[in-house]
């Protein structure tokens, strides 16, 4: 089985220990992963700002880069979003360019889920002493149907003990570029997240997108929060953390 790896270019600029985790656990679940060096951006920020064009073009690029794989994966609701859902609306007038992106978008997930539905993951190398709490991404679970599957895995975490948020499907603020355009209204989403988080009394919030964990981690420590890790799924399942295993 080869599975592409859309590394995102968040990550890849941000906190590249998460795909470096996302590749462990895909190698641990015995798959081949091809990586594509020239792999930049999914698009999504052009075609939320309303550059379709732009879109397209990196859509394009995407495709031509993971067309050939069995599996499109990505720890990242956001952008397996992008390619599952919006992808196809992008080629509506392209009847070529759009088969081959209806080929790409049915085999694309989010990375738990292709753990948990795909190669059903029985182990995974992780462990956390402590107590975690789960944000819901909004694209991860209105666009890819992931809310159980993250619980599924983390529950085969050594030591680790799931603590649920109050609200832990509401919007964190982030939003791309909601947070910029409505940065009032996003600093006060962002607050009750906070909140519900410590309320909580986790040890660490885990999550599946990126953009998130750097508003949650954002606010967090705005608020004089020092105490609370803030985590991607990947990251804990694989052991990359500063309690995980190696």
């Amino acid at each position: 089985m080869k599975v592409g790896l859309l590394v995102t270019c968040l990550v890849d600029m941000m906190r590249p220990s998460i795909g470096f985790a996302a590749l462990k656990l895909l190698e641990t679940a015995g798959c081949g992963v091809l990586v594509p060096a020239s792999q930049t951006c999914c698009g999504q920020p052009g075609y939320n700002s309303g550059d379709r064009e732009g879109a397209r073009r990196l859509a394009a690029k995407l495709v031509e880069e993971f067309e050939a794989c069995d599996y499109l994966v990505a720890p990242s609701g956001s952008c397996s979003g992008m390619v599952k859902t919006h992808y196809p609306e992008l080629f509506a007038d392209d009847p070529s360019m759009l088969a081959r992106v209806a080929a790409l978008a049915a085999k694309t997930y989010e990375l738990t889920d292709f753990l948990v539905k795909v190669v059903k993951l029985e182990a995974v190398p992780g462990r956390f002493a402590g107590t975690v709490t789960y944000h819901d991404s909004c694209s991860g679970l209105r666009e890819m149907g992931v809310k159980a599957q993250p619980r599924a895995l983390l529950a085969k975490v050594p030591g680790i003990k799931l603590s649920e948020m109050n609200e832990a499907e509401t919007c964190c603020g982030f939003g791309g570029t909601f947070s910029i355009k409505f940065g009032d209204i996003s600093s006060r989403m962002a607050d009750k997240k906070c909140q519900n988080i410590e309320d909580s009394q986790a040890d660490a919030v885990v999550l599946g997108d990126l953009g998130c964990m750097l508003n949650i981690e954002g606010r967090l420590r705005r608020r004089g929060n020092e105490r609370t890790k803030v985590l991607h799924v990947a990251e804990l399942l694989a052991g990359e953390t500063d309690e995980g295993a190696s």
